[in-house]
């Protein structure tokens, strides 16, 4: 699967083997999880234009991966890596992604229960191995409890078991207070966590949404015309920043210079 999905916020994919054993060989990224990153930032929150930075890496790595048809099914802080330089995320751990016509073979055993979408449940609950049908967007609730949780740099349902979590989340609609975020970011939060699938939006959707709200926080700084006396002397406007450049405040002003390059990780199947 993963060898024919490439993507910046996904993590590469470099080569695997079945024998001896099965091993599959990734980049190797320096950055840690997105969990161990928050957890050591706590009580402090990451700045706003961070965290809808850290987000729009997350969606561009689901929006490639759906239009490969592939649903994550378990997408949360420990499956989301920073890169050396705490940039940007990558999104890893492909353990329970499956393809979208498999759907209806599905199991109830899916990701961590405290991020997962509602319809993963049943009135009545699945036995090992039973069957359940749903799409690709389980992954659009699981990205809003993620986007919550890098907003307010907080456990979501906290004070639940992971268990209690899914059910008040599938029985009693019961989702973490976007009461005090700005009405736009509440928006989206909102509308990725709704219970029925179908009024969610796709990744594509949730992309531009960031993006208009990454703007209303962080506008583009104002073009100066420059006079230019002659070819020889032509000065050129910088480059305009992209989404890389504004989330230089993500480890301060500080540049580091780590080594880049790949490593082989080894994942042993049992």
């Amino acid at each position: 699967m993963l060898s024919r999905v490439q993507h910046k916020n996904l993590v590469k994919f470099i080569g695997a083997c079945k024998e001896p054993v099965m091993v599959i060989v990734t980049e190797l990224l320096l950055g840690g999880t997105l969990r161990k990153y928050l957890l050591n930032m706590r009580p402090k929150c990451l700045d706003m234009t961070v965290a809808i930075g850290f987000a729009l890496d997350i969606a561009r790595a689901m929006e490639c991966l759906h239009s490969h048809g592939i649903i994550h099914r378990d997408l949360k802080p420990d499956n989301l890596i920073l890169t050396d330089d705490h940039k940007a995320v990558k999104l890893a751990d492909f353990g329970l992604a499956r393809e979208e016509s498999l759907t209806e073979m599905m199991t109830a055993e899916t990701g961590t229960y405290r991020w997962m979408a509602p319809e993963l449940y049943s009135t009545v609950t699945l036995r090992q191995g039973e069957k359940k049908h749903y799409n690709h967007k389980v992954d659009a609730y699981s990205f809003a409890i993620v986007l919550w949780e890098l907003i307010h740099n907080k456990l979501p349902f906290e004070g639940m078991s992971n268990l209690q979590a899914a059910y008040a989340a599938a029985f009693k609609n019961t989702r973490p207070s976007a009461e005090d975020l700005p009405e736009d970011l509440a928006l989206i939060v909102t509308s990725c966590w709704k219970e029925d699938p179908n009024d969610r939006p796709n990744f594509s959707q949730i992309i531009q949404m960031l993006l208009r709200y990454l703007s209303t926080v962080s506008p583009p700084e104002p073009v100066v015309p420059l006079r230019i006396t002659s070819s020889e002397n032509a000065v050129l406007p910088p480059e305009s920043p992209g989404t890389s450049a504004l989330m230089l405040g993500r480890d301060g002003s500080r540049e580091t210079t780590t080594a880049k390059g790949f490593f082989f990780c080894f994942n042993q199947c049992y």
